[in-house]
Formats: structure tokens, sequence, C-alpha cells
């Protein structure tokens, strides 16, 4: 029980400390080591019971410091009561950590060698759950293991198949780093290095090698030429951003943004006019479209738009050179902008939490991307960049995506530089560079290779202004969508299971009756 307890233990740290692989700390190969640390807990215990347990450990470290900044969203901007907020945030991530639990119970279902649960079926039942994880009530791949490797080699593994192929490669890596410490500690020095470990460096080094050449392919070609951008950061408060007695200056604020500005795509926050399109004041709109044409270009709005039903949308308007065009935002968050069995759970929102427009309608899943400024523009707003498979939809028509957002939720956490590096995999997996307004940042440019070419401050007001290029072609991860890493998933756990299946049963111990395996009396 002693031991048992101590790997608990172990596994919970390790699930922390995994968190220093992400943004806004980098150190991308503790993710590797956090999660090779997992697997060589598993390897160890043979119980699918305890390894449950195990990965639970491991879950509940990861996310309760990974997505620990929801208690600023519910206590300091949602009124909820501090304990409150934090049982709330701690269930919260106790309830995700089921998952990693899930995988610790599967894998030590298959009763193969070592090397093949630590090479085939550990990598395949971690990165199958993180891909569940990314479906399960509409889906949070938050900390996916692969966006910890948005700065890394094996980011070049994302044009070809996706965020859950590099996380499927870091996996692997895991598994090899525990199959090496489980080679070298018993045997002395020369034996350790001559036999199974030197195999198992060089297969790290192909996979990493691998990913480093991966990342200088070009996958897609520029088109047209470059053009200017100016990204607005208004950095409202966000107990100030709904409120009434605020918005003459927060209206005023963006008008002198976008004025002092002459690029010819301007782009604009998440809700950065808090008001449904059809209450914006009529001069505003016109200083900014004339604004907009003055430039030879566009300007990129957000607000809430509200239909001839009734229903109101999240959305992006254009105006300027461009008729007006509207994107409406179609993957929604639960409990921010949509309250699901909303007899049972709206108290929630409506008395205890305090969220304007808790309930919105979704855009439709197939929009068109956005003619302005000479490009075709594929917007996502906020949280919508976190899913990969839903981002290639405007693809590969879109030449240019644009993620406006608001993570003013969630304070001076590291929140947003973690959304920040979200958006650098969906510039790798789509070829397209990817140009993030945000109010209080992370409000950056990034490159169609995934690289972070130029950021502001935050919680700062400012304006990015900066160069962008248009990309046309497709890359592989935007033919396939995630079903390539998905059938190769399948294969790996199927050859596992085949080989489970095909295995003899080791020899019985002998019998004394029988004499047999006996020494002579």
């Amino acid at each position: 029980m002693k031991l048992l307890n101590k790997k608990y233990g172990i596994a919970l740290l390790a699930g922390a400390a995994c968190v220093l692989g992400f943004a806004p700390f980098g150190f991308y190969p503790i993710s590797v080591v956090a999660l090779a640390v997992l697997f060589t807990l598993w390897r160890n215990t043979e119980s699918p019971a305890s390894a449950a347990k195990i990965g639970f450990a491991f879950g509940l470290g990861l996310f309760c410091v990974g997505i620990g900044w929801l208690y600023i969203a519910m206590h300091d901007y949602g009124d909820m009561p501090s304990l409150l907020a934090l049982l709330a945030t701690f269930l919260f991530a106790a309830f995700w950590a089921l998952l990693p639990a899930l995988a610790g119970y599967l894998q030590a279902r298959f009763k193969v060698s070592n090397a093949l649960r630590l090479l085939l079926v550990m990598p395949a039942v971690w990165v199958l759950v993180e891909w569940l994880r990314g479906l399960l009530f509409t889906g949070l791949p938050w900390l996916t293991l692969g966006y910890a490797h948005s700065d890394s080699p094996l980011a070049g593994y994302a044009p070809v198949l996706g965020v859950y192929g590099v996380s499927l490669v870091v996996a692997v890596s895991a598994g090899l780093l525990s199959l090496c410490a489980q080679t070298l500690f018993p045997r002395p020095l020369w034996e350790r290095v001559r036999k199974r470990g030197l195999a198992v460096f060089a297969a790290l080094l192909v996979l990493w090698i691998g990913g480093a050449l991966f990342r200088t392919i070009a996958w897609t070609q520029p088109q047209g030429e470059p053009f200017s951008v100016a990204l607005v950061q208004g950095n409202i408060a966000q107990d100030l951003k709904f409120n009434e007695n605020a918005l003459v200056g927060t209206l005023e604020n963006y008008r002198r943004l976008v004025l002092q500005s002459d690029a010819r795509l301007i782009v604009l926050p998440e809700t950065a006019l808090p008001l449904q399109r059809h209450e914006l004041p009529e001069n505003l709109i016109t200083q900014l479209r004339d604004h907009a044409k003055q430039n030879g270009g566009d300007v990129l709005i957000g607000a809430f738009v509200r239909d001839d039903n009734n229903h109101f949308y999240n959305s992006v308007f254009t105006l300027g050179s461009a008729e007006e065009q509207l994107y409406r935002k179609q993957h929604l968050v639960p409990f921010g902008e949509f309250i699901p069995l909303r007899p049972v759970l709206g108290w929630l929102i409506n008395e205890v939490l305090n969220i304007p427009m808790g309930d919105l309608t979704r855009g439709s899943a197939q929009q068109a991307p956005l003619n302005v400024a000479g490009q075709q523009i594929a917007v996502n707003i906020c949280y919508e960049d976190v899913f990969g498979e839903e981002i290639i939809r405007a693809l590969p028509q879109a030449t240019l995506l644009v993620n406006v957002t608001n993570d003013a939720w969630y304070g001076h956490s590291y929140a947003a530089e973690q959304h920040n590096q979200i958006s650098q995999l969906r510039a790798l997996e789509t070829g397209r560079m990817m140009l993030r307004a945000t109010n209080t940042g992370v409000t950056s440019i990034i490159g169609a290779d995934g690289k972070v070419l130029q950021k502001i401050a935050q919680h700062q007001e400012g304006v990015l202004l900066g160069m962008a290029q248009g990309y046309t072609g497709i890359t592989p991860y935007v033919r396939w969508g995630n079903a390539a890493v998905l059938l190769l998933l399948i294969a790996m756990l199927a050859y596992a299971w085949l080989q489970r299946k095909s295995s003899p049963l080791p020899p019985s111990a002998p019998s004394p009756a029988s004499g047999r395996g006996l020494g002579r009396g």
C-alpha cells in the first residue's frame, strides 16, 4: 500500500511538472520526461485498477496546474465565492483526469511484452484519449501534449498528422525513454550502452531529426504580395467590458486606435464593440468604413449580431472596400456562451455566475472565408482555434487565418500564452499565417511555419503593426484531417492485440510430483 501511495504521489508531481512544457515556460522536453515517468509507473503496475488510479493522479496534477486559471474567471469575474470557485476548479480538473485514468486502465488490459506496451499500446491509448477529450461535451483539447512542442523539432509532424500526430511522437519518445531506463539501470555501464541502449537512443534521434527535417518543407506557397496589417489590443478590463458606464469610452478607444492606422487590414478583438451590430452608432460605422476604404482595405470588427429570428451570435463583421460580410461563431463555449441542459443548469449561469450573453446561437459549420483586403480570410473566434479539424473546413480556399479573442477572463495567468501556442499549431497544420487580435493579449503575428514573428506585451493598450502574406496550397493534414493519425493509432493497437492473442502461454511450472526440472536428490 505504501508503494502504491508513493506511485500516486510521483504521478501527481509528474502531471504537474508536465505543465512546464507548455507556454509560457516552454521547456518542451519536460513533457516527454513527465510522460515517460507515467509510462514507467504503468509498466510496473499489473493491475488495471491501480494503473487507472495512477493515470488519474497524473491527470489531476496536469489539469489542476495547467487550467487552474479557470478560478480567476469564476471568482474574479463570475462573482463566485472563493471556496466554491476553488471547489469547482478542482472538480473540473478531476473530471478530465478521468480520461488519463481510462488510458491507464486500457493499456493494462494488453498483456504483451514491455516493449510493445511502451512503444505501441501506451502511446496509442494516450493519444486516443486526448482525441476523445477533444470531443466530449463539445471538447477540451487544451493541454494536448502536441501543443507543448510548437517550437520543438517535433512540430514538423503537425502539417502531416496534426497536433495529435505530434502528441503521438511525444508519446513514443516517452515510451523509448522508459524502455531505455528499463534497459540501462540494472546492468553495468558498458553492457548498458553496448546492448539495447544504443538502439533506443538511435530511435529517438530518428524521430526528432525526422521532425526537424519536416519543418524544412514548404507545404504551401505564397500568393500575391505581402500587405500591411494592424492588430488592435484595446486592453479593456473584463469588469468594464460590459459595463454601461464604460461603453462610450470603449467605443471611443477603438475608434481612435483604428483611425490612427493606415494598414490595409485592421483587426479588432472578439466583441471589441460590446453591442449588437444594429445598436452601434451609425456615425461610428461610417467613420470606420470610410477610413478602411481610404486605406484600400477593410477592418474586421468583433460584436454581437441578432438575426431576424431574434437569435444572437458572437460574430465578426467587415467594413471597408469590400461589401459588408459576416462570420458567426460556430463552436460555442459551454456555460460561457450557451447553457447545456438549461432547465437543470440554468441557475448556475443566471444566479451564481454573472456572464453576459450566456446563451448564444451557433453559426453554420460551413461558412465561406471573408473576401477582404485581397485575401480569403478564415476567421475563428476565441476558443474555436483549439479545434484543428474545424479550422481546416475553410481550406484550401482560405489564404489567411485570423483569430479574435478575449482572454481577459483569465487575468494575468498563463492562459493567454497557452492560447497563443495553440494558434501556432493551427498555422503549422494549415501552412497559413495566423493573425491574432486580442483584448488583453497575446496579440501576435504567426508565420506559416508556426513561429511567432511579432507580438506585443500583454495587458497594455496597443496596435501591432506588421506585414502578412497570403498562402495557397494544401498540407497533408488539411487533406486527411485527423483520419490519418486515428488509422495509425488503430493499427498500432490492432498489432499489439494480435501479438497478445497469438503469443503462446508461458510454460506451466513443473509440479513437484513429476520430478521434472528438479535437481537430483
